[in-house]
């Protein structure tokens, strides 16, 4: 009967758990479903049925088919990779051509588009092997492709995931994205000056095309000239003017000027003039916000300069050690000022260069930028000083050591008494101020005793003579260390023999105290009272060294004491 009860039982737990099962199935599978697609009841009808060469498996096969064949000319084909629901079946079949050719151009020479950095699986779950995305392993069904920038507004291109019915889902661009295209194609289309280029020099050759392989070196000697130009006309303005200030300032400007004027010039015959694929243009663009910004920061830095030798003239005069100490630190708090600017000014610079290149993020440099790029234009500036200052921020972040706390620095106890951009002020036990510099003190171990607990062992040690009585001075030990107000925890005190010798034995007390200072306090309290115990009351546990010639020697113990005889000779150390 047990088995028959057991056996039904165990049927029903396995039905139970079945039918749970298979309710989680179903409702997570309609929580996911939503989420995985877009399903819509027709796709595209006025194109007919897509190509076999169509992929839309996956969002980073759908934009290489598109490419493949815009890339030989099949438009219409390629109209299957977009999502155009928001036209009529006329619509969809006169327009959807034209718009995948405009949507090739806008990828040709718009941003520079790589469709490895694409997802390469169906449902384009995000993946991060480092595990620092909190998204990851999550399942999308739209990804962006591209964000371009037309008349001030940003425009996105991204793909969808699209299921009709029972077929298989797809990717397409999206068509809010569709609606883009005419505005975009209208910043990044071919100027009106191809519209004279032959055809045969329209053709692809590699990652440009026939006619820009021969234009870029054109162009490139062009701007050239012009920076020649403009620097020679510099040269001659230093000379006409009268000498001076003025024409140092001039003459020192002239690279820095011709680079400007390069710039300016790129920058428009790109607007108004021609329009290069995305490879050349995304190139001569970093080029230009890299070099308008580095002339901008090299002629305020001349400025400065400048001012400087004109004060230097005017005030102090060609210094040597003869003049006298005011003007000599006159003289050095002008040079320190120099370099204040010349940190802030390439810290700007820095700044604006790594907020205008788009390059950094589509190619996935960020890091090449932030900690190549920034490092070594700033270093340049005043590595030292830097130096320190990121060194504070390492200590700001970190916490290894927070303003209050008790430390102990190069055998120094100090509370840390401000942490500055470049030092750190240290408040010693006796009152004095260590000014310590941020990095050596970064460099440096030191014991933070204010890290987690205030609370400290401390421990004293006595050597005394093999006689002492251990357990006597132990009884007296926990006796005075209990008087201490700074003593806590006294279940953990301690006093044993630590050590040995052939005349001495060394005996370690171990105490609990709140805080350093007070339990450095109350170990020299508790030392001084038990030496004063042992004076008092046992002499003989101070350690000596002795012959023994009796029976009757205090180091044999009671049987020493019981024994007649003659007496022992001492012989105290030496001193």
């Amino acid at each position: 009967m047990k088995a028959n009860s057991s056996w039904l039982a165990w049927v029903l737990l396995v039905m139970a758990l079945t039918f749970s099962n298979l309710c989680a199935a179903q409702t997570q599978g309609g929580e996911s479903e939503s989420e995985r697609w877009f399903t819509i009841d027709a796709l595209n009808t006025g194109l007919g049925e897509p190509p076999e060469e169509a992929n839309r498996v996956t969002p980073r096969e759908s934009i290489r088919s598109f490419l493949h064949l815009t890339g030989q000319e099949e438009y219409a084909a390629a109209a299957h990779m977009l999502n155009l629901s928001e036209f009529s079946e006329d619509e969809q079949r006169e327009q959807g051509g034209e718009l995948a050719r405009q949507l090739a151009e806008i990828f040709q020479r718009g941003e520079w588009l790589s469709v490895s950095d694409l997802p390469g699986r169906e449902d384009a779950v995000i993946e991060d092997p480092a595990g620092q995305n909190p998204r990851v392993g999550e399942t999308r069904r739209n990804v962006e492709v591209s964000s371009l920038k037309a008349d001030g507004e940003t425009y996105d291109i991204r793909l969808g995931r699209y299921r009709v019915g029972d077929q298989e889902p797809v990717w397409l661009i999206m068509p809010i994205s569709v609606s883009y295209i005419p505005a975009l194609y209208e910043q990044y289309g071919p100027s009106a000056l191809e519209s004279y280029i032959p055809e045969r020099f329209q053709a692809s050759f590699g990652v440009l095309r026939i006619w820009e392989w021969i234009a870029i070196p054109l162009f490139v000697l062009f701007i050239g000239l012009v920076g020649w130009g403009v620097h020679r006309l510099i040269s001659l303005m230093s000379k006409w003017l009268p000498s001076g200030v003025s024409s140092i300032f001039a003459s020192q400007i002239g690279m820095p000027g011709a680079l400007i004027a390069m710039s300016l010039v790129t920058q428009m015959v790109l607007d108004y003039v021609v329009s290069f694929s995305a490879v050349a243009t995304t190139t001569f663009r970093v080029l230009l916000i890299s070099i308008m910004a580095w002339g901008v920061g090299t002629i305020a830095l001349r400025l400065v300069d400048t001012i400087m030798l004109r004060l230097t003239r005017r005030i102090v005069g060609e210094i040597d050690d003869t003049k006298p100490r005011d003007e000599r630190r006159l003289l050095t708090s002008l040079y320190a000022l120099r370099r204040v600017i010349i940190l802030i000014t390439v810290t700007g610079v820095s700044i604006y260069i790594l907020g205008q290149v788009q390059l950094f993020e589509t190619l996935g440099l960020s890091i090449l930028a932030s900690a190549s790029v920034l490092a070594v234009l700033v270093g340049v500036a005043g590595q030292t000083v830097l130096g320190n200052i990121l060194a504070s921020f390492q200590l700001s972040f970190a916490k290894p050591t927070r303003i209050g706390d008790l430390v102990i620095f190069e055998d120094e106890w100090c509370y840390v008494e401000g942490i500055f951009y470049t030092f750190i002020r240290l408040r010693s036990w006796d009152e004095r101020r260590l000014i310590v510099p941020v990095t050596y003190f970064t460099s440096k171990p030191f014991d933070n005793l204010s890290v987690k607990s205030t609370k400290m062992y401390r421990s004293l040690t006595l050597t005394l003579h093999l006689s002492a009585d251990i357990g006597l001075l132990r009884e007296k030990f926990i006796e005075v260390a209990k008087e201490e107000d700074s003593v806590i925890e006294h279940h953990k005190l301690l006093c044993y023999v630590t050590a040995q010798t052939g005349t001495a034995q060394t005996v370690t007390c171990y105490l609990m105290t709140s805080d350093p200072l007070a339990g450095w306090t109350a170990e020299m309290n508790v030392r001084e009272k038990l030496l004063a115990f042992i004076r008092d009351n046992h002499p003989e546990w101070w350690p000596r060294e002795i012959v023994v010639i009796s029976h009757n020697d205090i180091a044999r113990g009671a049987q020493g004491k019981s024994s007649e005889g003659v007496g022992s000779v001492e012989v105290k150390p030496f001193e």
